[in-house]
């Protein structure tokens, strides 16, 4: 009885181990050029200082008033695209030392609330009732 087990089972592995790919892949390690590791750089940096601007107290504060819940906006950074963070970046580097940041309030509410129509419109939320969605 089992021998009659064992020389399928065993006929199996063998072809099961036959299957197996053994080839190794290769890791391909390349030099990055120097602008290219600045621009990095400069985006993690863009991107930390966007987070850091969506956790002041009164940032959150203008946020909630527009009804942007503030892990929502920290979500939605996340998901922007590095051209995207260095836009936001600029425009927080040219406003006015000393200023109230008013303007960098509305502008990330605008981009906020572009970004979440842009995906209510694709189907991908449902935040506004008024966009209509194809059911």
């Amino acid at each position: 009885m089992q021998r009659r087990l064992m020389k399928p089972i065993t006929f199996f592995l063998i072809f099961s181990f036959l299957l197996l790919d053994f080839s190794v892949q290769k890791a391909k390690a390349d030099m990055i050029d120097t602008g290219t590791a600045i621009a990095m750089t400069r985006q993690n940096d863009a991107r930390a200082r966007i987070v850091n601007f969506l956790d002041r107290q009164d940032v959150q504060l203008a946020m909630e008033q527009q009804g942007i819940a503030a892990e929502e906006a920290r979500m939605r950074v996340a998901s922007l695209t590095d051209e995207e963070v260095m836009q936001v970046s600029r425009v927080m580097d040219q406003l006015p030392a000393g200023g109230d940041g008013v303007g960098v309030v509305i502008g990330a509410a605008v981009l906020i609330f572009v970004i979440l129509l842009l995906t209510d419109i694709a189907g991908l939320t449902h935040v506004f009732s008024f966009v209509n969605h194809r059911r």
